[in-house]
């Protein structure tokens, strides 16, 4: 399969290639010609995430030389659960955060860090630049520590990122850690503007780990392809998603499973006070803004990059999709209301979702409905904590980091700073 850009001004590329380049040099993004077609029987076991992954991706990666390697890296990377979850109000919650980092980026993270692992050598090093949000820095750091041949930056804004997840973007060995002054949008400004330099690209093997990577959300669509077929096989109905968003990387990776074939029914996405996609699909108006610091801080992103491949065109991307917004006080009240009635505590981010399902009309919820939990909530336990009344215990992952040394440098949101770093 090929994989071509969202500009059409680039070569198409096989998906090793694709990934090793991040973005195309035309600047698009990485999307392929066609999408592969598959049924519920294709899938011997839901619940066998290696098998799942395999499965789904081998089409992707046919006739690339990553293919006979394909049933090994799914076996390293998918080697913890997505459970979902019945909670009292019906609904069912997609557990994204038992891996390393807690946080859904994990699964598409170690995914590439697995690929690339095995593409670099040392002749053809590579420089892994990655932008984040909060969430995106922690699971590409440690997905890549202790890497052969590839090396990490990563970039976070100053000021917008929880304590914990500024620990779980500093502390990992051999990862150089930035602290931008700046929003999200200036880091991926700057990690753009470094990819359209030639001489940049060229010199330091740059490619990226954020979700304009196609590396990234090819392995997310395997969590939305599983859960689905359980679903299906459960109560005989498409599964509809709810899925908490802010760059559409994962938003994205469910449109492309839902266009396989897989049993996917409506997408609603679910935004903070950041509403560029909500007033697209209210209004058809896309409109990127200055990116507004909110309690689900890894969404903080006005102009979402993967807004750009869901226009690229792939058949059938556009149907049975809503979005929504809401401001920090419902965050808020959507935590605290769900702890005390559900017994379910939601991270920030989860909980943008969880109202989702609150305000369906009765005829809907009659369906099934899978609410995405994309992180844990002990990574944002200052503000959880104070909403629910109680201390959340950390995961066995996160309690193994809380402790770890952190090492971080500040620099202004401009060009000329990261390519000094690059250069030192």
């Amino acid at each position: 399969m090929m994989f071509k850009s969202t500009k059409g001004q680039s070569p198409s590329l096989p998906v090793s290639q694709a990934m090793l380049m991040g973005a195309a040099p035309d600047g698009g993004l990485y999307v392929p010609h066609d999408l592969p077609r598959f049924s519920v029987d294709d899938f011997d076991d839901p619940s066998d995430l290696p098998g799942v992954a395999q499965t789904l991706l081998t089409p992707f990666f046919r006739g690339d030389g990553l293919l006979a390697q394909l049933g090994d890296i799914c076996a390293e990377v998918f080697n913890f659960p997505a459970p979902m979850v019945r909670l009292k109000n019906g609904a069912r919650a997609l557990e994204l955060f038992h891996g390393p980092t807690a946080a859904f980026k994990d699964f598409g993270a170690r995914f590439l860090a697995a690929c690339m692992d095995r593409l670099a050598d040392d002749d053809h090093p590579l420089t892994v630049l990655v932008a984040t949000s909060g969430d995106t820095g922690g699971a590409v750091g440690c997905a890549f520590a202790g890497a052969k041949a590839a090396k990490v930056i990563i970039l976070y804004p100053k000021g917008r990122v929880s304590p914990f997840q500024e620990l779980q973007l500093t502390c990992w060995p051999g990862v150089t850690a930035l602290r931008v002054a700046g929003d999200f949008d200036d880091c991926q400004a700057m990690v753009k503007a470094a990819f359209a330099a030639p001489k940049l690209k060229e010199s330091y093997g740059l490619s990226s780990a954020n979700s304009i990577n196609v590396g990234r959300l090819l392995p997310q669509m395997v969590y939305y392809a599983a859960s689905s077929i359980q679903v299906f096989k459960e109560t005989g109905h498409k599964a509809n998603y709810i899925i908490p968003t802010g760059n559409l990387g994962n938003g994205m990776a469910c449109l492309w499973a839902r266009s396989c074939g897989l049993p996917i029914g409506d997408v609603i996405f679910g935004q903070n006070a950041n509403r560029a996609l909500t007033d697209y699909f209210h209004a058809g108006r896309y409109a990127p803004a200055a990116s507004i610091a909110t309690l689900a801080n890894a969404m903080d992103v006005g102009n979402p990059s993967n807004f750009e491949r869901f226009m690229a065109g792939l058949p059938g991307l556009g149907q049975g999709i809503r979005a929504y917004s809401i401001d920090d006080q419902t965050i808020a009240a959507q935590i605290k209301k769900d702890a005390e009635q559900l017994d379910h505590v939601w991270c920030p981010h989860s909980a943008v979702a969880a109202y989702g399902y609150d305000i369906l009309g009765d005829d809907e919820k009659a369906l099934p409905w899978v609410i995405v939990a994309t992180a844990h909530a002990f990574k944002f336990r200052e503000n959880v904590e104070p909403l629910i009344g109680h201390d959340i215990a950390p995961s066995p992952a996160l309690a193994a980091i809380k402790d770890m040394p952190a090492l971080v440098a500040d620099i202004p949101a401009d060009l000329s700073a990261l390519a000094a770093v690059l250069a030192g």
